[in-house]
């Protein structure tokens, strides 16, 4: 167990979650978050004390007690939030204490805090999540309502590092579906070399219901799901630069 036994917000727990890393995974969903991103589909994660106060030596007890099962199937366990580097130090030591346990670990980040990821935060991440809303600043900034420089940086330090990256995209029409924005982003990431994979995600509203319960105004009521042919295609353009794509 970690020596002082730190505390921090957690908003959920998914026990089996099957897409936020191999196999199926553990995956803590951490409370606070900077970016105020127009599809959150978990805008109830955005402040730290919205979610539960809990010591670390809790989750690493159930974290072990579903050791066997997530070695089994490859799987392993997963920070994701909410934004898990608005809580470095919790994140540290749940990451080094599932390391000890021999599970694999994955940080599921938008990388706008990468530069409170620190050298102990990352030897304990086998694997991060980077999520880029854009490639493009001033359609980041609308976006998610913060720069998108943090996270260019990020990537390109994971990248020094050959810290094994899979990169997130939302396909948003009329917001983030511009092609040749995603032809630069292609360039960029072909040059990472520790990009394992793209996935490109098409926009829905799932979580639509929680802005309205929260009292929030939703202003993507009227945006459809990208067409398959439209999402084919900006696939395509990864495929091109030699990305692999799920």
């Amino acid at each position: 167990m970690p020596e002082d036994d730190i505390e921090g917000y957690v908003h959920s727990i998914e026990t089996a979650g099957t897409v936020d890393g191999p196999g199926l995974r553990y995956v803590v969903f951490l409370s606070g978050c900077p970016l105020r991103c127009l599809y959150c589909h978990n805008p109830d994660t955005r402040r730290k004390k919205q979610g539960k106060l809990t010591r670390a030596s809790t989750l690493i007890t159930e974290m072990a007690h579903y050791r066997d099962f997530l070695l089994r199937t490859g799987g392993g366990v997963t920070l994701s939030g909410g934004e898990p580097l608005a809580q470095p130090a919790f994140a540290t030591a749940l990451l080094q204490e599932a390391k000890g346990l021999g599970l694999s670990t994955a940080l599921d980040t938008s990388g706008f805090l990468g530069e409170r990821a620190d050298a102990a935060l990352l030897n304990a991440t086998d694997l991060v999540l980077l999520d880029i809303k854009s490639f493009d600043p001033d359609t980041y900034l609308r976006v998610t309502g913060v720069d998108l420089s943090p996270t260019i940086a990020f990537a390109e330090r994971l990248g020094r590092l050959h810290k094994p990256m899979w990169i997130r995209c939302v396909l948003v029409p009329g917001l983030t579906d511009d092609e040749p924005t995603f032809e630069r982003l292609a360039t960029f990431l072909a040059h990472l070399p520790s990009v394992e994979r793209i996935e490109v995600l098409p926009f829905h509203k799932m979580g639509e219901p929680k802005w309205k319960d929260l009292g929030l105004t939703y202003t993507l009521t009227s945006t459809p799901p990208p067409t398959p042919e439209q999402t084919e295609r900006v696939r395509a353009i990864f495929r091109a630069k030699g990305l692999t794509i799920v």
